[in-house]
């Protein structure tokens, strides 16, 4: 396995796979025994926020009606409220796929909640019935601090967090 110091923005895509699949599983043992859907988020969002390098937001936004609201996150103060169909988040939801934007400020429509922002990872949240419940959205002040490792190796979380049916609202059973 290759070597990278762990502030190294580009690591191989083997070492960024194993890091978040690393955490996927620390997530995995922390709420092993938790029911409550935002609990289970709140910690996925504090290990992924701490544990991964040259990040200054993660967190999620939760489809309610024709609006994302602010969910669980760490880093500045967010947008509360994305109103539909416009932003990186709206369009990772409107396309179903997970975007990687190298430049924020190049993204038509992009929604400057923080404006020391300069790239962004944005995974879709799926529901039981397949539509877009919401996302998991991961920012930097780094410009193209985000590749094809890390969309994938978010994705592997997302997909945890949709198994365990963390995408509900507090007081539900997964």
């Amino acid at each position: 396995m290759t070597q990278v110091a762990a502030d190294d923005p580009h690591p191989a895509m083997e070492v960024v796979l194993a890091r978040l699949a690393r955490l996927r599983d620390q997530l995995d043992q922390l709420t092993r025994e938790v029911r409550d859907p935002l609990a289970i988020r709140a910690t996925a969002v504090a290990l992924l926020h701490h544990k991964v390098p040259s990040v200054s937001w993660t967190g999620f936004y939760m489809r309610r009606g024709d609006e994302l609201i602010v969910d669980a996150y760490q880093g500045p103060v967010a947008c509360l409220v994305l109103p539909a169909h416009k932003g990186v988040c709206w369009a990772a939801m409107d396309r179903g796929q997970s975007l990687v934007v190298p430049d924020v400020n190049e993204f038509p429509g992009h929604i400057p909640c923080d404006s020391r922002t300069r790239s962004e990872l944005v995974v879709p949240l799926f529901g039981t019935d397949g539509e877009p419940v919401g996302v998991l959205d991961i920012d930097s002040t780094r410009r193209a601090r985000f590749g094809e490792a890390e969309r994938a190796g978010y994705e592997l979380v997302a997909r945890y967090l949709e198994e365990r049916g963390a995408l509900g609202t507090s007081g539900g059973a997964p």
